[in-house]
């Protein structure tokens, strides 16, 4: 078993022999889980995480990556970029979780931004979350296109997953708000509802392949989509 780190109990801590208790004794506090969602799809300089994480204050970040380090969840690499943090293991375990989590908080964001911040590399961990349990052989690649950036969701025998800097543009691209990407992938939109809200540049089969037709999920359940507005 990975050499794991315990957090020592003090203030922040539960003090309770649970497993979900310990979890969030080390994960819990504000920013953390964010930080973590921010270098799933891989390591990132001080810098970038910093502008991606706007509303942080540089003093807590520092707090933050330092105690991730400490307890086994990050660790620093030295690259041809400089310095860059990235999770263990241990660390990319929270994946899973997170993409849970993220299912059950995707009707809070169907609805729209409402002012909020939004920064498109999210999708990474939104997307493959939320179209979980779809597989695809042969397998087959969709770019998604919002605010000017270009992800590529690949489904194959495994499931989804996102590649954040592809080397190469895929055939067929979809270009949308990301409200009317998340509505897709959950289930709350159809594709031709989709399509009436965005752009696909290549072919439709493909996008139907990524996204099945009559596919709902939990996100679904009583929650405005955006063709309501």
């Amino acid at each position: 078993m990975e050499n794991i780190k315990q957090t020592s109990k003090g203030a922040r801590s539960y003090g309770q022999f649970c497993a979900l208790a310990r979890a969030l004794d080390l994960v819990g506090e504000r920013w953390t889980l964010l930080i973590v969602r921010e270098l799933l799809p891989g390591p990132m300089r001080y810098t970038e995480l910093r502008t991606s994480l706007a509303g942080i204050a540089t003093n807590l970040l520092a707090e933050r990556l330092r105690a991730l380090e400490s307890n086994g969840i990050l660790e620093r690499r030295l690259e041809e970029a400089g310095v860059v943090y990235a999770l263990t293991p241990w660390g990319a375990g929270l994946r899973e979780p997170m993409e849970a989590l993220g299912r059950w908080g995707a009707p809070l964001v169907m609805t729209g931004r409402d002012g909020d911040a939004f920064q498109p590399r999210w999708l990474a961990l939104a997307l493959p979350g939320l179209l979980r349990g779809i597989t695809a052989t042969p397998a087959v690649e969709l770019g998604v296109e919002t605010d000017g950036f270009l992800m590529v969701l690949r489904v194959d025998e495994h499931g989804p997953s996102a590649i954040i800097r592809p080397d190469r543009q895929p055939d067929t691209v979809f270009t949308a708000a990301p409200e009317v990407v998340i509505g897709l992938a959950a289930g709350a939109l159809t594709g031709d509802q989709a399509l009436c809200l965005g752009d696909l540049r290549g072919d439709r089969q493909v996008l139907d392949r990524v996204f099945p037709p009559g596919r709902a999920t939990t996100a679904t359940a009583s929650t405005p989509s955006p063709m309501d507005s």
